[in-house]
């Protein structure tokens, strides 16, 4: 039988360095259809990218 391989690749990753998928809806005064922006950024700003 074959060994069994694991993989100790993780580490601590601190919250600069963590990146997030966020998406943002805005409805369109034209049509009325919600558009989406979407973005990866770090975890650090994502208040950022809400307040605007």
């Amino acid at each position: 039988m074959a060994k069994k391989v694991v993989a100790t690749l993780k580490r601590q990753t601190s919250e600069t360095e963590k990146v997030v998928k966020v998406i943002r809806s805005k409805r369109s005064e034209k049509s009325g259809a919600y558009t989406f922006k979407e973005e990866f950024i770090t975890a650090d700003r994502v208040k950022d990218f809400f307040s605007k």
